[in-house]
């Protein structure tokens, strides 16, 4: 299986930034390959989500516009996530159900470093369908 470029934010407030090839939202734990080159187990339960990156550094200067392009085709819902810590998303979605213990989204920036984030459902405070 191929390796994925993540950034795992943690609840305790830790990231951790590597690749991962074993990562399924139905199993409880999956491994963190650092860039430091250490392998990190990381359970479900102690994560608040998992951002798929195009790369780990990013663009500083890229302030996510949290807004869809107008007339911009969009597969799925749209929604916006506020977890707990105060931090908001907003993107689409083909499989959010309040009940499920996560659910993946793709961000409405189109120049976003996400490529797409699985959501731990419990780490947020609200989910919106706009």
């Amino acid at each position: 299986m191929a390796a994925n470029r993540i950034v795992a934010r943690l609840l305790d407030g830790r990231t951790i930034k590597g690749s991962t090839s074993d990562f399924v939202p139905a199993r409880d734990m999956f491994h963190i390959h650092t860039l430091t080159g250490e392998t990190v187990p990381v359970k479900l339960a102690d994560l608040k989500a998992v951002f798929f990156v195009r790369d780990h550094d990013g663009d500083p200067r890229h302030r996510e516009s949290n807004r869809f392009e107008e007339g911009e085709i969009v597969r799925g819902r749209k929604i916006l996530v506020t977890f707990r810590d105060g931090e908001s998303l907003v993107g689409s979605t083909q499989g959010y159900t309040p009940n499920r213990p996560g659910f993946f989204i793709i961000p409405a920036d189109p120049q976003s470093n996400i490529e797409r984030c699985y959501v731990v459902t419990s780490s947020t405070r609200d989910v919106q369908v706009l």
